[in-house]
This record gives structure tokens, sequence and C-alpha cells, in this order.
């Protein structure tokens, strides 16, 4: 029952849904350089918070990825963030279970909370952006983008995670419990059938992404999503971008980094 719920956190979290929010004119709005913040009567302390803590995490996420001269969120563009009043209002507004204390609509660039949600600061709000602005930039729905490297990039936003996940990598090579990337690329994770399995997963793509960057550098890594985005199709991206000429060889050389790391 943990594996499942877990799993359908994942879920709800990575693809949003179709929430019902109230009309615009029962919001008040504050408005920063890249984003809209909606709400009701929140304190103004959250709202300063938050304010300052996603601008924070734009402008982090954008320099780890080399997207800082792409600067999609400027007025009109901006993301949206609606914070309800409490968990029993946002529960009720947008459908999420009770444990759930953020989510968000990809594609829309909105995410959605309630003041001091248990983990929000710290993992929602950094995945969910994470996520909104790599898929705005390779394409919302562009098939050619594997699970692993979507939230590979999303997670290698939250610090526990990014932390742990070369440590991860290894155990399950030692533990024979490692993916080989080629079979990586067509997994999904909401169909994984153990917490350890979920955990591989995730720490690999962090793993790999984090790789890619620090080895390459983002001016590759940027290169590399413009490829993905216009060619549609993974190796190809890899092969122009870092001279690869397949996933395995990918692979051959992250592990071999990881050893000697």
């Amino acid at each position: 029952m943990k594996i499942k719920l877990f799993l359908l956190l994942i879920l709800l979290l990575s693809f949003g849904k179709n929430s019902q929010c109230a009309p615009e004119a029962e919001w008040n709005v504050s408005k920063s350089t890249h984003f809209i913040i909606h709400y009701k009567s929140a304190p103004q302390g959250f709202i300063d918070e938050l304010s300052s803590r996603a601008e924070d995490y734009y402008n982090r996420i954008a320099d780890d990825l080399g997207f800082r001269r792409f600067e999609f969120w400027l007025w009109d563009n901006r993301a949206r963030i609606y914070i309800y009043d409490d968990a029993r209002d946002y529960q009720s507004s947008t459908g999420q279970p009770a444990w759930s204390g953020g989510c968000a609509a990809i594609s829309s660039k909105v995410i959605y909370t309630f003041p001091y949600a248990k983990g929000f600061f710290d993992t929602t709000l950094p995945h969910e952006m994470g996520h909104i602005i790599f898929r705005e930039f390779v394409g919302f729905n562009n098939p050619a983008v594997p699970s692993w490297l979507d939230e590979g990039v999303a997670s290698f936003q939250e610090r526990m995670k990014f932390e742990t996940a070369d440590q991860v990598v290894r155990d399950a090579q030692a533990q024979g419990s490692f993916v080989p990337l080629e079979r990586l690329s067509s997994v999904s994770p909401y169909f994984l059938q153990t917490t350890q399995a979920v955990q591989v997963f995730y720490s690999e793509g962090i793993s790999l992404v984090r790789y890619l960057i620090r080895q390459f550098g983002s001016d590759s890594f940027v290169s590399f999503c413009q490829r993905l985005r216009d060619k549609r199709n993974l190796e190809e991206a890899i092969r122009m971008t870092y001279n690869f000429n397949s996933v395995a060889e990918l692979e051959k050389a992250w592990l071999k980094y990881l050893k000697n790391e």
C-alpha cells in the first residue's frame, strides 16, 4: 500500500491535474520577476518567503542547466503559483489527497499549495520548477525525452536526493539492482513495483544529469536539449553533442566516472 501511495504521489506531482480554481477576482496577487502568486488570506510572511525562494530556485535551476540566457518567464509568461488558505481548502479545490502538500500542472506552468505545507519549499517547489523549465525548453509533448532525463532534471534540484544519488547507483551496481541505461530509457517510474526500484530509477537519472553537466558543461547540455527538441531522437542528440555512438557508450563512460570519482 505504501508503495502504491508513493507512486501515486509521484504521478500527481509530475503530471498535475485539472484544478478548479476560484474566479480570479477572489484572489489577491503578488508579482515578482518570474512569478505571479495568487492567494486569498495567506500570511504575508509566507508570500514574501515564497516569492524569494521561488526566484532563488529559478536562478539556480537556470544556471545549473545553462538556460540563463533563455528568459521564458517574463511578463505574461511568468509561472503562476496558487496558494490556498489551508490544507482543507487546497484538497477540496484541487481534488488532491490528504497527504499531498503541493502539485503542478506542468504544461500550464502552474503550481498549487497552501501555507507551510510539509516539504513544499525543499522538495515540491524545486522539483516541479525543474520539470516546467526543462519541459518548456525541450517540448512538453516530446516523445524522445525519456522519463529518466525528465525526472533526473527535476530531482537534480532536490538537495537530499542530489547528495545521495551517486552512492545509490554504486550500491545498486554492487547489489545487482542497477538498470542498464538502454533499458532505463524505456522505463516509466509509475509502473515500478518496489520502493527500491523507484529509488534506483530516480538516482540513476540524477546521477546521469549530474555527469553530463559536470563533465561536459552547461553549454553542451543546452546543445543536447536543443537537439533533443529539434531532432526528437535521444541517441542522435547524444551522438551529436557528446560523441557517444550509443546510450551504451554513454553508460560505460558514466559508470567509469562514478568509479573514479
